[in-house]
């Protein structure tokens, strides 16, 4: 049994603070009768109506992406900018877990399971992320270990340990690319942790998120995600919180 605002939720109509909202408004009905109680719980066989429509559990579906450049994490875009959620032909009403930049290509998930993306997304669960990314200028020895240790951001917060794999000098260009491996998911992180240095990401793309990669999908290109996967990230995630 689940509170008549997780169940609203599930069904695709509203997140739970809008379905709060929604029963505040007397928009919410059980049995025919207009819920005044915010914290009901939802029993067998109750029919739940909001703003006079029936509801019905959503179905959880689970996707992988390669995002492309160039394209939004949102439902939508003030500037009309293209979103993955146009390339997804899907009647549920689907999220992304986590968001890359409109610039970040790489491995996304897209679902309709809220706990699912709250799990994987937190911070606090340290599923590892790798990125490939390239930036105008060429670490050091020192500065590397420092990124590989932690780096303190702009807002105060230091970063956990990362590890990292060089993947390419180029002294000519005087640029650099790596492998960077971490277990958080704050705002511009990776951005922000070579910004600390005084250069710019010039290319950024995640290769891995927990134990999925997008090396058999072309940019654009998703897939529906196996159950073992689902449950796989779920206990990678699990597992991270605890250390």
């Amino acid at each position: 049994m689940e509170r008549i605002q997780k169940v609203i939720a599930a069904s695709g109509v509203a997140s739970r603070r809008k379905a709060e909202e929604m029963i505040k408004q007397g928009r919410v009905k059980v049995n025919g009768v207009v819920l005044k109680e915010m914290g009901y719980i939802v029993k067998r066989g109750d029919a739940i109506q909001v703003d006079g429509k029936s509801i019905t559990k959503e179905n959880k579906v689970y996707y992988v992406m390669n995002k492309p450049k160039k394209t939004m994490c949102t439902n939508s875009d003030e500037f009309d900018r293209p979103t993955v959620f146009s390339l997804v032909d899907s009647n549920e009403r689907l999220f992304s877990v986590g968001r890359l930049d409109y610039d970040t290509s790489g491995v996304l998930i897209l679902t309709n399971d809220g706990n699912f993306a709250n799990t994987l997304a937190h911070p606090r669960y340290h599923l590892p992320k790798t990125y490939n990314l390239t930036l105008n200028g060429i670490l050091t020895p020192p500065q590397l270990m420092e990124l590989k240790s932690g780096i303190v951001l702009d807002d105060g917060h230091k970063t956990l340990p990362a590890k990292y794999k060089v993947t390419e000098k180029d002294h000519k260009k005087n640029q650099m690319s790596l492998d960077l491996t971490i277990v958080e998911g704050r705002n511009r992180q990776i951005k922000r942790m070579i910004e600390h240095f005084g250069y710019h990401v010039t290319r950024l793309h995640r290769k891995q998120l927990g134990n999925l990669k997008v090396d058999d999908l072309r940019q654009g290109e998703y897939r529906i995600l196996k159950p073992y996967e689902v449950k796989k990230l779920k206990q990678m995630a699990t597992e991270g919180s605890k250390t």
